[in-house]
């Protein structure tokens, strides 16, 4: 009898409805934001999918804000070092996403392979041209959150928020030449790719 029981209590469990809520906010969508232990192409393209979406939602109300918000001015900041930070963690993805495709070197035993090696230093130089977009906008939002008004204003919450904006100002975080220096090195290697022939291997 007990067993009956049972079974009708599972069956019952598993026919109610799931509850679920619908993501509608910035916070929502940066909350599904996480890191693998292995990384593949995959995960960062689910991550940056997230973040975008981050971006363009609305704000959820201050009370639900990843940081405690006493007044507009710390909102305000708050925003700004949000978009500053979604960036940075898109401008990340990416770069993960290019190392996938990316060959240090251009071997000569790779030679039989020219053209598949060609397609993938193109792919990787892609990611890093899209991570590079993302840098500009990081560093418009970075010098919002450094306004002269929120010279005193420090939001505990999201330290490490506050943190990258500092060394942005500072000139110690600059995705910018690590990103140059990469398309500069991969273009360097498609050139000596594409300068392969028969007598190479």
């Amino acid at each position: 009898m007990k067993k009956i029981i049972v079974l009708f209590l599972i069956a019952l469990w598993a026919a109610s409805p799931l509850f679920a809520y619908k993501i509608l906010y910035a916070e929502q969508f940066y909350r599904l934001y996480h890191n693998h232990l292995y990384q593949y192409p995959d995960d960062s393209a689910e991550n940056i999918y997230y973040l975008g979406m981050a971006l363009r939602s609305d704000f959820a109300n201050p009370l639900n804000a990843l940081a405690e918000i006493e007044n507009e001015k710390e909102w305000e900041k708050y925003r700004y070092l949000f978009y500053m930070h979604v960036n940075l963690r898109i401008i990340e993805n990416y770069i993960k996403m290019a190392t996938k495709f990316d060959r240090q070197k251009a071997y000569f035993y790779n030679a039989p392979w020219q053209d598949a090696n060609i397609d993938s230093l193109k792919k990787a130089r892609e990611c890093y041209v899209y991570a590079s977009n993302f840098w500009d906008d990081a560093q418009d939002w970075s010098d919002k959150a450094s306004a002269s008004q929120f010279a005193w204003m420090f939001l505990e919450d999201i330290q490490y928020w506050e943190d990258e904006n500092h060394r942005i100002q500072e000139g110690d975080l600059n995705y910018g030449v690590i990103i140059n220096r990469q398309l500069e090195r991969v273009d360097r290697i498609i050139k000596e790719f594409e300068a392969m022939d028969e007598n190479t291997y």
